[in-house]
């Protein structure tokens, strides 16, 4: 199991959640750091090749960690991060979706996905697990998914596993976050956005945020939409967000 680290967010590492202060309470985070903590996604099927440079132009003017694209854009995204960039370094990471969006796909399919994504520029996946697995509670199959995409890829990319938690009671989240950290994932994310039942909720954040302990990051991504929301989840102890009105959000967030 590889663990999350506390330095800045970058193509190789996750980003912080909030700090504390000396009584233990949870500070909110400024704008700039708020921003380091976006994903800042476009997964419409119907996305252009022009959509994804506008996305790629706005997360580098907002600061962002990192985009999230589909696997076709990685290699638009990925020239565009460098193109942004100073001194050869993205301006941003790069995430992919693998197994998106109802994880129905085989695991040597969501492998390769994963596999041609990293090839492409990707330094993030977000996989998809095969939610019947998760209803079935086979965690095994689960591990053992999240295992095999985890060793297609090389050990700095950033395995974030998708467990469409709108489905799911606290035990299965759980259990489910077990499954995720024992095949080796990075972080835990709620949801792809694409489920009739939901996305994101506070309750399954704090639900993953309890079975992860600190030791991976969690993502809270799907129906995102205000600032309020978004400092909600980041109190509730996440350390990613998944967004795509990330500059209307952050325009509501103090500088």
């Amino acid at each position: 199991m590889q663990g999350m680290t506390t330095a800045p967010a970058g193509p190789d590492r996750p980003a912080p959640g909030a700090d504390s202060d000396a009584a233990g309470r949870r500070v909110a985070p400024r704008r700039a750091e708020l921003a380091r903590m976006i994903d800042h996604t476009l997964l419409r099927p119907e996305a252009t090749g022009e959509e994804i440079v506008n996305l790629c132009a706005d997360a580098a003017k907002l600061g962002v960690g990192t985009v999230c694209v589909a696997p076709t854009h990685v290699f638009l995204a990925a020239a565009s991060a460098r193109q942004a960039g100073k001194d050869a370094d993205p301006s941003f990471a790069v995430a992919s979706v693998v197994g998106f969006p109802h994880g129905t796909h085989l695991t040597v399919i969501k492998a390769e996905e994963a596999r041609r994504a990293v090839a492409d520029g990707a330094t993030e996946i977000d996989m998809v697990v095969d939610i019947a697995n998760i209803m079935d509670e086979n965690w095994r199959a689960i591990e053992t998914e999240i295992t095999e995409v985890r060793l297609s890829v090389p050990p700095h990319v950033i395995l974030k596993v998708i467990l469409e938690t709108a489905l799911l009671p606290d035990e299965s989240i759980a259990a489910a976050c077990r499954a995720a950290e024992d095949g080796g994932a990075e972080f835990v994310k709620t949801s792809t956005g694409f489920s009739p039942a939901g996305g994101a909720s506070l309750r399954a954040v704090r639900a993953m945020v309890a079975a992860v302990g600190g030791r991976l990051g969690v993502k809270a991504s799907g129906g995102i939409r205000t600032a309020e929301q978004a400092l909600a989840f980041v109190d509730a102890g996440a350390t990613r967000l998944g967004l795509s009105a990330t500059k209307d959000i952050l325009a509501d967030v103090p500088a």
